[in-house]
């Protein structure tokens, strides 16, 4: 598995949208402001966004004081779950993979230990990528700047 930039943009549009905002008040971010402060082409964020919006992952409301804001608290929204929206399969070959299985060209898959190690490496990532919530990341953007301000 290779993240590409859509899955990038799209981790870190929703990391953001998921960290508190100097204005407890603020649940919302419109898309040109998150492009601004994550750097993120706006065009390309907003077809991220959209397809984010259309998997469920966050909601949009239009208008004044409008914007994009997630569907489910931030603890609710593992990352596995974006990274799959926006960039497919997390397993590094098609053979080892739960949602896009294709065998493989080798003679015998039952006893290819590329495809052993591969599904070592598949349920290693998809085991921590699986199990850390927007939350978590949140958190631990958080602590580290409170870390780094003493």
């Amino acid at each position: 598995m290779r993240l590409s930039k859509r899955g990038e943009y799209g981790l870190r549009a929703m990391i953001l949208l998921a960290t508190p905002q100097s204005n407890p008040s603020q649940t919302m971010l419109q898309a040109r402001d998150i492009a601004a402060q994550e750097k993120i082409p706006a065009k390309f964020l907003e077809q991220i966004l959209l397809a984010l919006k259309n998997a469920g992952l966050v909601h949009s409301k239009m208008g004044i004081g409008g914007g994009y804001y997630l569907a489910k608290p931030a603890q609710e929204i593992m990352l596995g779950q974006i990274i799959r929206e926006l960039d497919g399969p997390i397993a590094p070959i098609r053979c080892v993979s739960q949602i896009a299985y294709e065998p493989c060209g080798c003679p015998d898959e039952e006893t290819c230990g590329l495809r052993m190690v591969m599904f070592d490496v598949r349920a290693a990532m998809s085991a921590i990528l699986d199990n850390t919530s927007l939350k978590d990341v949140s958190d631990r953007v958080a602590l580290k700047k409170a870390l780094l301000n003493r």
